[in-house]
């Protein structure tokens, strides 16, 4: 394996100069009102059967996509009911999509082995000048276009879930097909069989090399992976009740062996660096001996059937799910109601994870009112809920502003403590799992700020690429895709209803109303300027005069705190 360090840090140097926001200020929204009481959330996994209207669509939604589109929202209110909506957000496309294509060549970088528009997934490893660092940002820039483009399924929420479960960095594992690989597996199995999932990751390329899995020897066994098979991965620690030390090292002896070949990428059991004793587990796995051999699937297989026969993988995986999805808190209510329950479905359907969402997702529990607008908002789902809200996409007039642009966006993310392809740690973001915090580890003084800007120049500036291609915020196109925008009131609640996941009080909405009349008092000094621009669209200062009030007051809307909320 060759050292990418030198090439990584030279790549990034090269980027440094390109991902800076331009400063922004408008003035500051109205402030939030102040809880008045504390609620305990209820429901239970029975099938949500009340009313289904856009708040409902919304919310669901907002849970298993980035952000919100109005057509999708519509579509999903459409189907009538929300067991209809869910069997619909769970119906995920089969066939992988396109994979990303050499679109990076520039002044500074030609790809010596992949022509432009073609794909670079299959080619070997370009760390002598400098093309993996190419072929990743590549690879994060496609990922974000679809997470941005995605149709009303949980495909790329569920890929981001498993991305953040199983974690890997590609600041460690610099190697750009490999990357590729290891995301299009969790995103074709993301509702298939976690147990397969589970042991498919264990001898994907990404993992062993990330984990040491391809240094793990007989004579030194090394217990980086089976140790994060059991805390993190499978079993976890919430029981007191636990595997030992000793089942680590036992975990590590299995897995003695396994190596990758450099030119094809694929994986094999190299049996002279295999342990091939007897491998002894501790009480907790009931005493289990696995026979060794040199049969490494053999005892894969026996490993991962003796860690599935604990109760406790199912229950620690529900309540991953369940944080990521509804909420971080899980109290003794929650956890007898919904976790002990979705953790039997599990387990009845043989780890089957569709089944677990399906129940999740259309229970009473899922569309409690008291678990809307509880989730402070990832960066991803602040950042791209902006482009999703406002209907943008990332239009190139060149190759490689297809690649700039989405490099644009993935280091702002970055700035808000969310780069796609780099979690911190193994571990994964720390606020989807670490009490008491969670979610609030999102918001820092600077992680906000770096919010606000992001908002701040998609509204009143733009993302613009050295092509001229701009990204940014139509706030008129926005505003005509509602039924009644010439009236301010329903306009402002249609704006609200999309944008935020509660409802504002009244004072606020007399502000926020207060911009679209120009501080006037009578609802026609919108409806007329409104008007005025239909009657001639070619008037630009028609235009200039609803444009400007409504770019301000997306902009305070942006700024509430109810927007960092889903």
């Amino acid at each position: 394996m060759s050292n990418p360090a030198y090439s990584r840090r030279v790549f990034l140097e090269k980027l440094s100069r390109l991902v800076e926001i331009p400063p922004a200020g408008v003035p500051d929204a109205p402030p939030a009102d102040m809880p008045e009481t504390t609620v305990t959330i209820s429901g239970d996994l029975s099938p949500y059967t009340g009313p289904w209207a856009f708040e409902h669509a919304a919310h669901l939604l907002r849970r298993t996509t980035f952000g919100l589109k109005k057509a999708q929202v519509d579509q999903l209110v459409a189907l009538g009911d929300a067991q209809t909506a869910v069997d619909f957000i769970l119906d995920v496309p089969a066939p992988p999509p396109a994979p990303p294509i050499n679109n990076y060549n520039n002044a500074d970088y030609t790809d010596p082995s992949v022509a432009p528009g073609e794909t670079w997934i299959n080619a070997l490893p370009d760390f002598d000048t400098g093309g993996e660092g190419y072929r990743i940002e590549s690879w994060r820039g496609w990922w974000l276009n679809r997470m941005i483009e995605g149709e009303a399924n949980i495909q790329e929420k569920m890929t981001l879930f498993w991305h953040n479960h199983f974690a890997t960095q590609t600041s460690q594992v610099f190697i750009g097909r490999l990357v590729y690989q290891y995301n299009q597996l969790l995103r074709a199995d993301g509702l298939g069989n976690f147990k397969q999932l589970t042991r498919a990751i264990t001898l994907n390329p990404m993992m062993l090399v990330y984990l040491n899995g391809f240094l793990n020897d007989k004579s030194a066994p090394d217990e980086n992976y089976s140790r994060e098979l059991q805390e993190l991965f499978t079993i976890g620690k919430d029981s007191s009740n636990q595997y030992t030390e000793d089942d680590v090292a036992a975990a590590a002896r299995v897995l003695t062996g396994w190596r990758i070949n450099p030119s094809s990428g694929d994986v094999f059991l190299d049996i002279f660096a295999h342990d091939a004793s007897n491998k002894t587990f501790s009480s907790f796995y009931n005493n289990t001996v696995i026979q060794g051999s040199i049969d490494g699937d053999a005892e894969l297989n026996a490993l991962l059937n003796m860690i599935f026969a604990k109760p406790e993988v199912a229950l620690f995986i529900c309540r991953k799910l369940y944080r990521y999805f509804v909420y971080y808190k899980i109290d003794q209510t929650v956890e007898d109601n919904i976790i002990i329950p979705l953790a039997q479905i599990f387990r009845d359907n043989n780890y089957d994870i569709k089944p677990v969402m399906e129940t999740l997702l259309k229970s009473e529990h899922f569309f409690d009112a008291y678990n809307k607008g509880c989730f402070i908002k990832t960066p991803l789902d602040q950042m791209l809920g902006v482009l999703r809200n406002f209907n943008q996409t990332i239009v190139s007039s060149t190759l490689y502003d297809s690649w700039l642009m989405p490099l644009y966006l993935n280091y702002t993310a970055n700035s808000m403590q969310m780069l796609p392809g780099d979690p911190p740690n193994v571990a994964g973001w720390a606020a989807f799992r670490l009490s008491p915090g969670y979610y609030r580890n999102w918001i820092t003084a600077d992680t906000i700020r770096n919010r606000n800007i992001f908002s701040d120049v998609m509204v009143y500036y733009a993302y613009e690429t050295e092509g001229g291609d701009q990204l940014n915020v139509n706030a008129v196109d926005f505003a005509a895709q509602f039924d009644t925008p010439e009236d301010p009131n329903i306009l402002l609640n249609d704006m609200i209803r999309l944008l935020l996941p509660v409802d504002l009080s009244a004072y606020k909405k007399f502000l926020l109303k207060s911009i679209l009349l120009s501080g006037q008092a009578s609802d026609y000094y919108w409806t007329n300027a409104w008007n005025a621009y239909l009657d001639n669209p070619g008037d630009q200062m028609a235009y200039e005069t609803i444009n400007q009030r409504l770019k301000l007051l997306v902009k305070y809307i942006m700024s509430l705190p109810e927007y960092q909320l889903a």
